[in-house]
C-alpha cells in the first residue's frame, strides 16, 4: 500500500471520526448529566463521569411525570401514523409504475412537488379544519394530517419501479387481482423499502413537538417530546437531571430500533435510489 493512499485513508478516517464525535457528543452529555447528582450539573470543570452516580434521577422521571403514558402515547400514534400511511402509499407508488393512465406523469409531478412542501404550512389550515370537525385532543388529530406520506409514496415508486413488469403480468395472466398483487407480491418485495421508510415516519413523529403542542392540551395524550416539556416548573425552573433521564429514555427506543433495523434501511435506501 503507497504512502499516498495511507495518508488519504487516515484524512478520511480522521474526518469521518471527527464528525461522529460531533453527532456524538451532545447524547453522551445527556447520558451524563442524566446520572449527576444536582449540584454536580451546574459546576465550572467539564466532567463526564460523576463522582456518584445518581440512578434516582431516572426514577424521578418516571414518577414526577407520567412518562410511561406519554410513551404508551407515541407508541400508539408512531404506529398508528405508519400503518395508514403503507396502506396508502404503496398502492399509490404501484399504480405510478406499473399501470398507465393519461395523467400518469402529472400526479408523479404533484408528488414531487409535495416534498417540497413544510407540513408546517399547512399546520394552520388543518388545525382549522379539525377544530370544526371537533378532532382536537383526539388521537384522531394526532394521526390524521400525516396518514398521506407524499415521501412514502416516492420512496416506494422508486423501488417498484426495479420490479421487471413481467412479474406482474405473470400474476395477472394467474388470475390475482391488482389488489392482491400488490399485498401479496409488490409489498413482500419492498420490505427494505418499507423499513426504510418506517425508520424515517416512527423518527418524524416521535421526535415531533410542533404538532402534538397545537393539536393537543389534555396531558393525558401528550406524546414524549411534549411529555418531557412538564419537567419544566415556571417556579423553581427546568430539574436538569430528570429531564435529562426523561431524554434518554426517550432517545433509547429510536436508537435501539435502528440498530436492529440498521441493514435493512441500508438496502431500502440504496435499492431505492438506483432508479428514477
Amino acid at each position: 500500500m503507497s504512502t499516498r493512499l495511507l495518508v488519504r485513508r487516515a484524512v478520511s478516517t480522521t474526518f469521518v471520526l471527527l464528525g461522529a464525535a460531533i453527532v456524538l457528543l451532545p447524547f453522551v452529555w445527556m447520558l451524563s448529566v442524566s446520572l449527576k447528582p444536582a449540584d454536580e450539573i451546574f459546576t465550572r470543570e467539564i466532567a463526564f463521569l460523576p463522582t456518584r452516580f445518581e440512578w434516582s434521577n431516572y426514577v424521578e422521571a418516571f414518577t414526577a411525570v407520567d412518562l410511561t403514558r406519554y410513551l404508551m402515547n407515541g407508541v400508539v400514534v408512531c404506529v398508528g401514523i405508519l400503518v395508514f400511511q403503507i396502506l396508502l402509499a404503496v398502492p399509490c407508488a404501484y399504480a405510478l409504475t406499473q399501470r398507465r393512465f393519461r395523467a400518469r406523469t402529472l400526479v408523479f409531478g404533484m408528488v414531487l412537488a409535495g416534498l417540497l412542501v413544510p407540513y408546517h404550512v399547512t399546520a394552520i389550515p388543518i388545525f382549522l379544519g379539525l377544530a370544526q370537525l371537533r378532532l382536537l385532543d383526539t388521537y384522531t388529530a394526532l394521526i390524521l394530517p400525516f396518514v398521506a406520506s407524499v415521501f412514502g409514496m416516492f420512496l416506494f415508486r422508486q423501488f417498484f419501479a426495479q420490479i421487471p413488469s413481467d412479474l406482474f403480468e405473470a400474476a395477472r395472466v394467474d388470475g390475482l387481482s391488482e389488489t392482491a398483487i400488490v399485498w401479496r407480491i409488490a409489498f413482500p418485495l419492498a420490505w427494505p423499502a418499507a423499513t426504510a421508510f418506517a425508520v424515517f415516519s416512527v423518527t418524524a413523529h416521535w421526535n415531533d413537538l410542533f404538532w402534538p403542542l397545537i393539536a393537543t392540551s389534555d396531558r393525558a395524550l401528550a406524546t414524549p417530546p411534549r411529555g418531557i416539556v412538564y419537567f419544566n416548573d415556571q417556579e423553581s425552573g427546568s430539574d436538569v437531571g430528570p429531564l435529562m433521564a426523561a431524554a434518554a429514555v426517550v432517545t433509547a427506543p429510536l436508537v435501539i430500533g435502528f440498530l436492529l433495523a440498521q441493514r435493512a434501511f441500508t438496502q431500502g435506501l440504496a435499492a431505492g435510489g438506483l432508479k428514477g
